[in-house]
């Protein structure tokens, strides 16, 4: 894996990476981002691929550079249940605990930043800034969680499906421009998966789905596809 470093202090890696403002490498001053740089590679891992598995050992962390990881819960029985999607420039990891209560699966192609997590948490140590940025994002997944509890226990199907929907649009692409009313974005979790996530069947994923079509609050294009013209409208239709 490629760790070359610019002799005028700028990682490489990093020259060109959105994660190096907005995520927590924004925190970071040059000498603890060359250093950070200097252990870290990118990986890359297709659709599917698990990166984390439930209760195993946690070596390295990560930030999410492209693409979205889906997190879920395995129950004794086998059953899994997805808690949550990450995206860039979202850290993937928790802190100080030794295996992983989570398991971490690539929902579409992505492209990470990896990592040791001994090099991470001496910098920890070292960077009031880090540590407040980590505890900051720690926070807003909490309120997301919270938020996400209000979709799941008192809206309707087709609240769900739209909160879901601009869920992905607010977040799929941290380039965009946030104050954009439209989006255009693929699909990166199958109905099945969409249903398990809301809690719904697929046949009422697919029913809701087809009335915000009718509607024209989105199109969708070769089945995965979603344009939404109005992110307006999708939030109205999400209920919120």
């Amino acid at each position: 894996m490629r760790k070359d470093v610019h002799t005028d202090g700028t990682p490489r890696l990093c020259a060109s990476c959105d994660a190096r403002h907005k995520g927590i490498c924004g925190a970071l001053d040059q000498e603890q981002l060359i250093a950070l740089a200097k252990t870290s590679h990118k990986q890359h891992a297709e659709s599917g691929t698990e990166l984390l598995g439930d209760a195993e050992r946690i070596d390295t962390y990560a930030v999410v550079l492209s693409g979205v990881v889906k997190l879920a819960k395995t129950l004794s029985d086998g059953r899994q249940q997805i808690v949550s999607l990450q995206f860039a420039p979202d850290f993937l990891g928790r802190p100080f605990k030794s295996e992983s209560e989570l398991s971490a699966e690539a929902a579409t192609d992505v492209s990470l930043c990896t990592f040791p997590k001994a090099a991470l948490e001496r910098l920890m140590q070292a960077s009031p800034e880090l540590e407040r940025r980590l505890y900051r994002q720690a926070l807003d997944e909490l309120d997301q969680a919270r938020e996400w509890i209000v979709t799941l226990g008192r809206k309707t199907a087709g609240e769900k499906i739209a909160s879901f929907l601009l869920m992905i649009a607010r977040n799929i692409d941290p380039s965009a421009d946030p104050d954009r009313d439209s989006a255009n974005f693929e699909l990166p979790l199958t109905r099945a998966d969409i249903a398990d996530f809301l809690g719904l069947t697929i046949e009422t994923v697919s029913r809701q789905l087809t009335r915000l079509r009718a509607d024209k609050v989105i199109s969708i294009e070769n089945n995965r596809n979603v344009v939404v013209p109005s992110l307006a409208r999708l939030e109205a239709r999400a209920g919120n």
